[in-house]
């Protein structure tokens, strides 16, 4: 096979593995690696480095410089919004913080977005979501976490499409990478908690009737008690999380 063109599996794979170093502290800021040490490194073509380089370039991770090589860059300048760049730093040892971080900013739209989709939604979406909250019933009862993330994750895509506001639309990956950090890192329990729930099926309901001050004010439950379970995981890791 010619290695004149990336493979997607190997570019994937020196991609994860150099973003994970650099969001953990381990490629600290300032550290410069040349092209021809990584492919070297990994035992792969230059140009499947040179493309995940470009891709770690795009994310602001790192910076290229003409005879000095690949630096990187502070996270001040990091796109910390891209899902790859959140999944890295799940995956890291700043995980906790980075869970904190992203529930402060998901208690600033996902409410607001619950009350939009109260004004704006469609039958269809509404139905959506009453199908999410059903199956994250099910699959609750039945410990199925995978199945549970999946439902729980069309919950929210749905009700953040149905805000009827393509800015909070393309968050959606963003909310995606929490659910999906939280489950795979066991900050999940076994059983989820009926509580979640219960709120999911509250929003659906309020946005069904077209309440919007009560749909934000579930949405916003369902992430407080998120946010509070996983503060407290360290110390009682056996609790149980609302979403």
């Amino acid at each position: 096979m010619s290695t004149d063109h990336p493979v997607p599996g190997l570019h994937a794979s020196v991609l994860d593995a150099l973003g994970q170093e650099i969001v953990s502290g381990t490629a600290p800021v300032g550290a410069v690696v040349r092209i021809d040490q990584l492919d070297e490194r990994f035992g792969v073509s230059r140009s499947v480095v040179r493309e995940a380089v470009r891709v770690l370039s795009s994310m602001g991770l790192v910076e290229t410089r003409r005879r000095l090589g690949v630096r990187v860059r502070p996270r001040t300048q990091w796109n910390v919004f891209d899902p790859r760049v959140i999944r890295w730093r799940l995956d890291g040892p700043d995980r906790e913080d980075q869970l904190v971080s992203l529930g402060e900013l998901r208690r600033g739209f996902e409410p607001v977005a619950a009350e939009l989709a109260a004004e704006r939604a469609t039958p269809e979406q509404c139905g959506a979501m009453v199908g999410a909250v059903m199956q994250m019933t099910v699959h609750a009862k039945a410990g199925d976490l995978e199945a549970y993330l999946e439902a729980d994750t069309v919950f929210h895509t749905t009700m953040l499409e149905a805000s009827g506001n393509e800015m909070l639309a393309a968050l959606s990956n963003v909310v995606a990478e929490v659910l999906a950090g939280r489950t795979h890192h066991q900050l999940m329990p076994a059983r989820p908690n009926p509580v979640a729930i219960r709120l999911h099926g509250d929003v659906a309901q309020a946005i069904g009737s077209g309440d919007g001050r009560a749909a934000s004010a579930a949405m916003a439950a369902i992430i407080t008690e998120a946010s509070d379970a996983v503060r407290s995981t360290a110390a009682a890791p056996e609790g149980t999380a609302a979403d």
